[in-house]
């Protein structure tokens, strides 16, 4: 008997499917599970909703949160446009679990969350899952670590094609805005794993002139003569992916001799001023950091994931929440069971279950962030293996 299971069900009935999926996940559990996820992707936010109270019933007494997405994971595999309900369930015997929801109150010319429980020692890791229209979650997620310090994030944005249409779940209530978690602490052993999804190119480069999220130099050459420097150096197949998509890394550790896949924050070049020779980048960086650039394709993004399970330290792995990028499924592989299958891959058995979202949570070097084509996991070890 196992401390985690999933389920994945399928069909027009999200509410049938919706049980369905809870009893799968129940199903190989040695006692009554303590959490469970819940996952929905469809056309009608009501649908959605309906299908969430039936989980939340079926899954009872357990706690049970989740969100609507645009693709779900589970049972191995996932699916993506289509409707389709995931279930992870767990056993977690000596663990404080804090439901919250999160607010958004206007306060003069600033913006206050409120909701949050408030930090314990023996906190291990946050779940939040958020509405990407309502919640400011890249200003929460970045602000965290000075609020919560020490406490590790995961999750998603939750699915939304326009303002309102999100649901997020969380102990049998249904909300269209703001977002919603749990605090997982006490006797748990659990991990984080970021795959960015990219592979660096060209050298490591020190910040010598920038302004915000503006770099004007990089190693004392304008910024935009010396990534025109790096990609005429690359080989055809490099400069035709850097053409479609250029990224930039930031390094997490400043001091490390050298820095390679997995040691940098990826973040976007979304724009770049011939006149000044200047590129702008998705994140703000000071003059001092050292950056590099980054490309991602397929190949990268399956090499980087195999290796950072490769090393991870926490064995066996029981169970695990993954929550992967919607433009990681279908859109970069051959179909959207790859990372499932990669986890299935290095974890063996494992109960893993999640969903493709609309821009991930997971701490990098320490400090959480928001990201996007990233993998982001929640990996559970054995009890007692602290």
């Amino acid at each position: 008997m196992a401390r985690f299971g999933d389920g994945l069900a399928l069909g027009p009935d999200l509410s049938s499917a919706a049980v369905s999926a809870v009893e799968q996940a129940l199903a190989p559990l040695s006692a009554a599970p303590d959490l469970v996820c819940v996952f929905i992707s469809g056309d009608d936010p009501e649908e959605i909703a309906a299908a969430a109270r039936r989980a939340a019933l079926a899954a009872a007494p357990a706690l049970m949160i989740g969100c609507s997405a645009s693709g779900v994971i589970g049972g191995g595999r996932g699916v993506e446009e289509a409707g389709a309900v995931s279930a992870w369930a767990a056993v977690l015997p000596g663990a404080r679990l804090e439901a919250f929801r999160l607010e958004t109150l206007k306060a003069e010319d600033k913006l206050i969350v409120v909701g949050m429980p408030e930090g314990q020692d023996d906190d291990v890791v946050g779940l939040l899952l958020a509405d990407p229209y309502s919640f400011p979650v890249d200003a929460f997620v970045e602000r965290s670590d000075d609020a919560l310090p020490g406490l590790a994030l995961v999750g998603g944005l939750a699915e939304a094609g326009e303002h309102g249409e999100a649901r997020l779940f969380v102990d049998g209530d249904v909300h269209e805005d703001g977002a919603v978690g749990v605090v997982i602490g006490g006797a748990v052993t659990a991990a984080t794993v970021v795959s960015q999804g990219a592979r660096p190119i060209g050298p490591d480069m020190v910040v010598t002139k920038a302004d915000e999220n503006v770099l004007y130099e990089l190693a004392g050459v304008p910024a935009l003569e010396k990534l025109e420097q790096i990609v005429l150096e690359l080989p055809e197949d490099e400069q035709e992916l850097a053409g479609r998509g250029l990224l930039i890394g930031v390094a997490m550790d400043e001091y490390a001799d050298e820095h390679e896949r997995g040691d940098f924050l990826v973040r976007g070049v979304v724009g770049a001023d011939t006149d000044s020779g200047a590129i702008a980048i998705g994140d703000v960086v000071d003059v001092g950091r050292t950056v590099r650039f980054q490309v991602r394709d397929a190949g990268a993004a399956e090499e980087e994931l195999t290796a950072l399970l490769e090393r991870f330290d926490l064995a066996p792995v029981e169970g695990a929440l993954l929550i992967s990028c919607n433009g990681r499924g279908q859109a970069m592989f051959p179909d959207s069971d790859h990372d499932a299958k990669v986890l299935d891959r290095a974890f063996g058995p494992a109960g893993v279950g999640g969903f493709f979202a609309a821009g991930e949570i997971g701490p990098v070097a320490g400090r959480n962030h928001v990201h996007g084509f990233t993998a982001s996991i929640l990996a559970f070890g054995r009890a007692g293996d602290r």
